[in-house]
């Protein structure tokens, strides 16, 4: 093997992983994998309750599902009637003051 055709070797070898790796990622991103559009349930919200707990608003064919998710089991919170995602109220954001960031800034601010 003379020296080009083994660098055209590599270079064909290095664009068709290069080329795998792009349509990895455009499957991934477009959801070509996981079939979303084929799914009746959807994730209208979520909001963290500590490291452990979480509670979802799930919208399963005409209704809305009050979820209490950890990492043991889900369990059913409460059912709402249907409806669109814009009639769940936000969740308030916790104050900044109270936030990590704001806290460890505070801290080195002493320092």
């Amino acid at each position: 093997m003379t020296e080009a055709s083994l660098l055209r070797l590599v270079l064909s070898l290095v664009l068709v992983v290069l080329l795998l790796l792009a349509l990895a990622w455009i499957a991934r991103r477009s959801n070509w994998l996981r079939g979303a559009g084929q799914s009746g349930i959807r994730v209208l919200g979520m909001q963290s309750l500590g490291a452990r707990g979480t509670v979802a608003i799930v919208a399963v064919e005409n209704a809305r599902l009050v979820l209490g998710v950890t990492a043991q089991q889900i369990t059913l919170l409460h059912t709402l009637p249907p409806g669109e995602a814009d009639d769940i109220p936000p969740i308030a954001a916790p104050a900044a003051q109270n936030s990590f960031g704001a806290r460890l800034g505070a801290a080195m601010k002493r320092r």
